[in-house]
């Protein structure tokens, strides 16, 4: 009666045990729009198929971004992630394979003459039926030499979700390289086209630098003439020292540049062998964006945060399986003796194997605690999946958007140019004839060299805006 007492006891608790927790609702897809904002009319063709080596035509830049490809240290740590994240999908795929290990082991016992053991052993000595060979000494040796093994019978799937979670882990951190290759391309590019902006930013300050050196010239010429003050003189000098200040500033930005970009390429400071004409670098000028499904498809970032949802599902799901009893076989055959010259004898031959039933009975609130943490996680990766795509269509949107107005400005300032150079020729010859002071030479020359700084500055945000639309359309890390 009392053994029919306990056993219904320990199966109510068993039980109860075993009770797993209810399956979490999450989505399984997004809804994103059928076009990006601002976009023309989308069709499946996309600048971000292409690799970049075509998208940047510029030799000097594919080799610096070559460079950093195989030096840049965000980059060489992405791939020991990676290594990271596959020795751990091996471990978690063998996890479901029963382990085998050798045994070679040697004890001793010396039981007491009150003992179960002790006593039988004496008993067994005396028994006519045993030769020589088997009696039993004291103290008793215990020899063996074989092989035992352990098998977990992955009956509700843990160690399988298990294996699912590790290789979702490692297509993950596969995405992630992706994504720290898309971002390297296009800080390379970045650095490199503000580098040779900076480079024309200075050929533009000494051209007018020169142009208001001649114009001083002539206001001091005009001085001695008694046809212009010392005035005249003084705020032509002033400008000229101004405008040689923005030729330093240039070069230190420069120099801040280059440190960058060496950082980028995993090298101490060093010059940045560059193209030395600006005002010819060209993209792709047909800036097609694709559709908005194969963004999806198409940026790292995106990739990674599916994956990584697909890894907190697995969890979720391991973490529910924990419920359950486990089932456990530990099977064993060798040389068994208690004698090191019989452990070879064919007598010696020994084997077994035990079943074992496990079910977790006090530790509940742990097991639902880890259940708990694998749902809010769950939850954690579907909401990053969600922002991580509003992310991405805020930055294509934007980015069309960006240029655009920019492409728009960059015809405006280049008509703007046209007309101050013209102005400055005019003021010029007006300032010789009398018809005009020397604070209308001024304007024009100050109007001018700050016209041609802004289209400079303005064409390479139009190479910038490209760059950046490219990447945010998942390109760079072909």
């Amino acid at each position: 009666m009392k053994f029919i007492i306990y056993f219904l006891l320990f199966f109510t608790l068993s039980w109860q045990a075993c009770t797993t927790a209810q399956k979490t609702q999450i989505p399984d897809k997004v809804n994103i729009p059928d076009s990006f904002a601002h976009a023309p009319k989308a069709d499946s063709s996309s600048i971000a198929q292409m690799q970049w080596k075509q998208f940047f035509a510029d030799t000097f830049l594919q080799h610096l971004i070559d460079t950093a490809l195989h030096n840049n240290p965000d980059i060489l740590i992405a791939f020991q992630h990676i290594e990271t994240a596959r020795a751990m999908a091996v471990s978690a795929r063998n996890a479901t394979l029963p382990s085998l290990n050798g045994v070679i082991s040697a004890g001793v016992d010396n039981y007491g003459d009150y003992t179960m053991n002790g006593v039988g052993n004496y008993d067994t000595n005396l028994s006519p039926n045993i030769s020589k060979d088997q009696t039993i000494p004291d103290p008793t040796a215990d020899f063996f030499i074989g092989l035992r093994s352990s098998w977990e019978v992955d009956v509700w799937g843990k160690l399988k979700n298990r294996k699912k979670t590790a290789l979702a882990k490692l297509a993950a951190s596969e995405k992630a390289r992706q994504l720290a290759t898309t971002l390297l391309v296009a800080q390379v590019a970045g650095y490199y086209y503000q580098l040779l902006a900076l480079d024309n930013d200075i050929k533009i300050i000494n051209h007018n630098t020169t142009l208001q050196e001649e114009a001083l010239e002539i206001v001091k010429v005009q001085k001695e003439g008694g046809r212009a003050t010392e005035l005249a003189v003084q705020q032509m000098e002033a400008q000229l020292y101004n405008t040689r200040t923005f030729g330093y500033k240039a070069k230190q930005e420069i120099a801040l540049a280059e440190f960058q970009l060496n950082y980028l390429l995993g090298r101490f400071p060093q010059a940045v062998p560059r193209d030395t004409i600006f005002t010819q670098q060209h993209l792709p000028q047909q800036l097609q964006t694709g559709l908005p499904s194969a963004l999806l498809l198409q940026r790292p970032d995106i990739q990674e945060a599916e994956w990584q949802l697909l890894a907190a599902k697995a969890d979720v799901a391991s973490a529910r399986a924990a419920f359950m009893p486990g089932f456990q076989i530990t099977p064993y055959a060798g040389f068994n003796a208690f004698k090191a010259a019989l452990l070879f004898n064919g007598g010696s031959l020994a084997w077994g194997a035990l079943g074992s039933l496990t079910a977790p009975l006090f530790n509940q609130k742990q097991i639902k605690a880890a259940h708990l943490i694998a749902v809010a996680q769950n939850k954690e990766a579907y909401y990053h999946y969600n922002k991580v795509i509003l992310n991405s269509f805020r930055e294509v949107g934007s980015t069309i958007q960006q240029l655009e107005n920019n492409s728009a400005m960059v015809t405006l300032k280049q008509k703007q140019v046209t007309a101050l150079e013209q102005a400055v020729a005019s003021s010029r010859d007006l300032y010789l004839a009398g018809y005009a002071s020397y604070l209308e030479v001024i304007t024009a020359q100050k109007g001018v060299l700050d016209a041609q700084l802004e289209l400079n500055d303005a064409r390479k945000n139009q190479l910038t805006y490209t760059i950046d639309l490219y990447r945010s359309l998942g390109g760079g890390w072909q």
